[in-house]
């Protein structure tokens, strides 16, 4: 009896392996298909606005990210990764961060204001009003981050479950061939 339910558990890690294959294989060609639309995006803008006025110089002295890779602690499973964002700045955090150009009278200077608890947008480093295939460029890479954290915790999935194949064979092996 111990025979067939390690062959019938055996079947189902073989399946589950391969259904974890396809969609890797289908995560790849979209994450490629992301970045080509993102570089053919970004290549656009740079037509449209200059190509000096879409590079490295514009880029803002002290980024912040506006994304984490998160990783999930699991006792008897592999772990999972996934995309944590910032969150979005409220209607009451804009606006000027510094008094007006005119001091009026019995306002005192007050302490510097905290930062902003989530990042700058970084279209804003190229100019208030960017093209949009700029905006698409951004969007794609966003989503070819997303998939790439899927795709990193498929690969922990398939390595995890080969592991387990593997161990399921070897307790196959060591028992008799007519015990079933």
């Amino acid at each position: 009896m111990a025979g067939a339910d390690l062959r019938a558990e055996l079947d189902s890690l073989l399946l589950q392996l391969l259904r974890d294959l396809e969609e890797l294989e289908a995560k790849r060609a979209a994450l490629n298909a992301r970045v080509e639309e993102g570089w053919f995006s970004l290549s656009k803008a740079r037509y449209a606005m200059g190509a000096k006025s879409v590079g490295p110089l514009q880029y803002a002295s002290r980024m912040e990210p506006h994304c984490r890779v998160r990783t999930s602690e699991t006792q008897d499973g592999p772990e999972k990764l996934w995309v944590v964002r910032a969150v979005g700045q409220t209607p009451e955090e804009v606006g000027p961060r510094e008094p007006a150009l005119r001091r009026r009278k019995g306002l005192s200077r007050t302490s510097k204001p905290e930062p902003s608890a989530a990042p700058e947008d970084p279209l804003n480093w190229f100019g208030i009003l960017v093209p949009q295939s700029l905006r698409q460029a951004q969007a794609s890479f966003q989503e070819g981050l997303q998939l790439a954290a899927d795709i990193a915790s498929l690969q922990i999935r398939i390595t995890w479950c080969r592991s387990q194949f593997q161990g399921l064979q070897e307790k196959l092996r060591q028992l008799k061939p007519g015990a079933d």
